[in-house]
């Protein structure tokens, strides 16, 4: 699974990429601010297509189904959504064709276990650029009228450098595949499932980090700081 990540940008290099890789021009001054332990039920930078051009905003992280109950709607959802059963899955088989979204980040952990003790590992690529995860998004309507957007973040089999750490790891998206994934005109499932695979391994790298990742309420640098 992917249960933290991060996107430390700070909101000038935010502009430029969302402007080289999106061509989104404009964005909020309060979009972003730099974040190194992002958490379920918090709210993620995402971009999408709308059929006209590409548009960034913060979407809530825990998939909400429409056919959700009520009470269901202010827990935190679904965070991760299996690849290779997106097209199977009642909760996915709409988003998967009509609400596809690309989730940044410059980093995901996960814990590698070695007998009872695990270790939290970063992992990025080795020139620590901001990447894509493939997601899923949707809205459902709550019972006093309220809106809610939240997505998942899709993952795949692991790499080779995430095998030893990781049974799974989220799918990131080559600039090739991402422009099929956020296109709205592309529904056909086999297309869009035979995009998501293992990122290539030598272009990754991994560190261990301080447990401080483990407690969601702490969100500093020193988390994403090499032991």
């Amino acid at each position: 699974m992917c249960g933290r990540f991060s996107l430390r940008a700070l909101l000038d290099d935010l502009r430029r990429h969302l402007q080289d890789e999106y061509q989104i021009e404009r964005i909020a001054d309060d979009i972003w601010v730099p974040r190194y332990n992002l958490a379920p039920g918090q709210e993620v930078l995402s971009v999408l297509h709308d059929g006209k051009s590409h548009r960034a905003g913060r979407i809530k992280w825990g998939f909400v189904p429409v056919f959700a109950k009520e009470e269901e709607k202010s827990k935190t959802g679904i965070i991760n959504a299996k690849a290779e059963t997106l097209a199977e899955r009642p909760a996915f088989r709409d988003s998967l064709a009509k609400k596809r979204c690309v989730i940044l980040a410059d980093g995901f952990y996960e814990w590698k276990k070695d007998g009872k003790t695990k270790t939290p590992m970063r992992i990025l690529m080795k020139d620590e650029i901001i990447f894509p995860l493939a997601g899923l998004w949707n809205t459902v309507v709550k019972a006093d009228g309220t809106k809610v957007s939240t997505c998942t973040i899709v993952t795949t089999t692991p790499n080779g450098l995430v095998s030893p750490i990781h049974d799974r790891m989220p799918a990131i998206l080559t600039p090739e595949a991402e422009k099929i994934w956020l296109d709205p005109k592309i529904t056909d499932p086999r297309i869009l499932l035979n995009l998501l695979r293992p990122f290539e391994e030598e272009a990754m790298k991994a560190y261990p980090v301080s447990d401080l990742v483990n407690h969601a309420d702490i969100d500093i640098p020193d988390i994403i700081r090499p032991l």
